[in-house]
């Protein structure tokens, strides 16, 4: 999807604000029958919308003795993609939006975010903590390392997204700002932050950083993926 389809697609939307509704009380069973509601007579769990929590809230008012609304977004545009379409590790944590594509055995560590119409390919680890933002894509057989910012272009419609291509790591807690392209095979130490487009095979470090030299031997060997760390 391009900057135009997601910026339609994001407000024409139906904003959401789901919530668990937790109540205590008597009779509350047959009241609940429409609702999506675990529990029994005297207590248990209502999974709804807050404006349906509510008018609930109010309706059963002389029937309840505790309640309470657990939320944890307001007016949410986009959902969580539904991780079990993916072919992958997804550990604890990991924030995916709808409209992402990631390829087969990939793995996304802890903490991290992928934002709407990120694209991932295949075999690729996105590290501890990294951040994707709109529309940054990663190509196969890479490493973002834990801490790291590929800029996301939602607005202005208009700028490029982050590509990297295949086989390029990143080292931790580096920053590629919008609209930049790394190369095939290039290799981004940790902390740069990268403002220009970077040639494939080259090693860039600083900040902003810089060419520092070829990828050659010895730096194929320190940066080496491994393929049993994506096995299912």
């Amino acid at each position: 999807m391009n900057s135009y389809d997601l910026i339609d697609y994001i407000s024409n939307s139906t904003k959401k604000t789901p919530v668990k509704f937790y109540i205590k009380g008597k009779e509350l069973k047959d009241s609940l029958s429409t609702y999506e509601y675990y529990g029994d007579d005297s207590s248990g769990v209502v999974f709804c919308e807050l404006k349906e929590a509510e008018a609930l809230k109010k309706e059963l008012d002389d029937k309840l003795t505790q309640s309470r609304i657990e939320m944890d977004r307001l007016n949410s545009a986009i959902p969580l993609a539904d991780y079990s379409q993916y072919n992958c590790r997804i550990e604890p944590g990991v924030h995916i939006r709808d409209q992402v594509e990631i390829g087969d055995g990939c793995v996304l560590m802890m903490g991290a975010v992928i934002n709407i119409g990120a694209q991932i390919g295949k075999n690729t680890m996105i590290d501890m903590n990294t951040v994707l933002g709109g529309r940054a894509t990663v190509g196969d057989n890479c490493h973002i390392g834990a801490g790291t910012v590929l800029a996301g272009v939602i607005e202005p419609p208009s700028a490029d997204p982050v590509v990297v291509e295949d086989n390029v790591l990143i080292g931790a807690n580096a920053v590629v700002l919008e609209g930049v392209q790394i190369g095939e095979g290039a290799v981004i130490a940790a902390g740069s932050i990268v403002i220009d487009d970077v040639p494939a095979g080259a090693v860039y470090a600083g900040a902003p950083a810089k060419k520092i030299k070829d990828v050659d031997d010895q730096t194929k060997q320190k940066t080496e993926v491994m393929a049993s760390l994506r096995q299912l």
